[in-house]
């Protein structure tokens, strides 16, 4: 794409929107930057010493005059900027698509409602183990346009990529997708239209070829459905399954305690699944989603078993804080949607006080009622859904109780919290409520667990 002397607003100065500005005056583009809010001084500081112009608090007539619109992830597809270009008949591009435009990487792209991060972070750690070179890089917290420059064809693009970044690709190709699963998430984004939410996430296959790879969940029913479809499209990518319920085709799954690949109708055992790092159910899909990118990217048996022995997790997801008079304090502070917290609660087989709550999206917390009955006899609700948790939940869990804070929530938990019970932090709700994100959640949950 040459870019050279091409007007073109970004809307959006958070950190991607920041660096997809960046890439395309380094690459001849005239890029003008509006963000509605107040754009963060790190960001302002990159902006100015970038010397590219930019506006805050608004988008103003100077912002509609672009020859196409750059959509950062935070910035919604209904939003008036977006809608305008649309209505204009302009083109509307994500930062990950714009990114691509420059990349010389082979792209392993991985989405879901859950997992995602985890195994992004796993697809590195099995690079790592294999001394082949990587970026990792998309909707785990560095941008793609950060690092593109870098890429070349002996270096592959490990990229964690959103329904956000997926909702204006032109031309983005993986030669590896995966999408790991998908449930109601980010709804308040969609019109409340599951519909249009699967259809953004199944977007990373709609460049492929023949010549690529489609890795997916065959155990989820919606994914399954799209894999389907997919397989009578024309110029469709290869598939593999990947299920913990049956053996598949063409993938893997598990037989007699152990993971078994099946690639061109030939067998072949990798490992036992007691062997694997981290522990869960959901885990054990996220290793084999990972062992099948890794396969597909042809890196070897042996790479690959010792990096699904060793790996250990990620921050922020079932990440254990500390022990304290015989009870566990787990940071799970990245699970935010309703099925997270599902997968979390599987867990664990012992008591539970779980601190709920944030900026809600529409949850329906009784999907959880099973578990809850099961495992938790105290609820700490927290931030903006305080109410409907407890409305929700009245009678489905013996306790319920508010805090105003999250370090007063940590208190109240600590008091309800008996020796070899648990206290999870696992919020089913984005964090912007009251944090900056849900890293900066799990930091301050993590420093209030340290400080009891």
């Amino acid at each position: 794409m040459n870019l050279q002397d091409r007007h073109i607003v970004v809307a959006g100065a958070a950190r991607s929107g920041v660096a997809v500005a960046v890439l395309m005056k380094h690459h001849g583009g005239d890029v003008f930057v509006s963000d509605f809010g107040t754009i963060k001084p790190e960001q302002l500081q990159r902006l100015e010493q970038e010397a590219i112009p930019y506006e805050q608090n608004q988008h103003s007539e100077k912002a509609m005059n672009g020859e196409f619109l750059v959509l950062s992830p935070g910035v919604p597809s209904t939003s008036p900027i977006a809608t305008r270009y649309s209505n204009d008949g302009k083109s509307i591009y994500s930062e990950i698509e714009v990114s691509s435009w420059f990349n010389r990487s082979p792209i392993i792209a991985i989405t879901g409602s859950n997992g995602k991060t985890t195994v992004a972070n796993w697809l590195a750690h099995t690079w790592k183990t294999a001394q082949k070179d990587y970026l990792l890089a998309g909707n785990i917290g560095t941008a793609f346009s950060d690092m593109v420059s870098e890429s070349g064809p002996d270096k592959d693009a490990l990229l964690e990529i959103s329904s956000f970044q997926l909702d204006h690709i032109d031309r983005f190709h993986p030669h590896v997708s995966v999408i790991l699963n998908i449930t109601p998430d980010h709804l308040d984004r969609y019109n409340n239209d599951f519909k249009k939410y699967t259809e953004s996430k199944c977007r990373i296959t709609s460049n492929q070829t023949e010549n690529d790879w489609f890795i997916y969940n065959a155990d989820d029913p919606v994914v399954s459905t799209f894999a389907e479809t997919l397989s009578n499209r024309k110029n469709s990518p290869r598939q593999l399954a990947f299920s913990t319920e049956k053996e598949v085709e063409e993938g893997i799954f598990i037989r007699d305690n152990s993971l078994i690949f099946k690639i061109n109708h030939n067998e072949e055992k990798l490992m036992q699944i007691d062997n694997i790092g981290v522990p869960g159910r959901h885990n054990l899909k996220n290793g084999m989603a990972t062992a099948l990118a890794a396969r597909a990217s042809e890196i070897k048996k042996e790479n690959l078993r010792e990096s699904l022995e060793t790996f250990e997790g990620v921050a922020h997801r079932l990440e254990t804080v500390r022990e304290l008079d015989g009870v566990r304090y787990i940071n799970d502070s990245k699970a935010t949607n309703i099925n997270a917290v599902w997968y979390a609660l599987d867990s664990f087989d012992m008591p539970i006080v779980l601190i709920l709550g944030g900026r809600d999206k529409g949850n329906d917390y009784l999907e959880l009622e099973d578990q809850l009955r099961e495992k938790v006899h105290t609820v700490v609700s927290i931030g903006e859904a305080q109410q409907a948790i407890k409305e929700q939940l009245r009678g489905v869990v013996p306790h319920i109780i508010e805090a105003d804070t999250l370090k007063h929530a940590v208190k109240a938990a600590r008091k309800q919290a008996k020796r070899g019970e648990v206290v999870l932090l696992s919020p089913a709700c984005s964090s912007f409520d009251m944090f900056e994100d849900y890293e900066d959640r799990g930091d301050q949950f993590k420093q209030a667990v340290i400080e009891l």
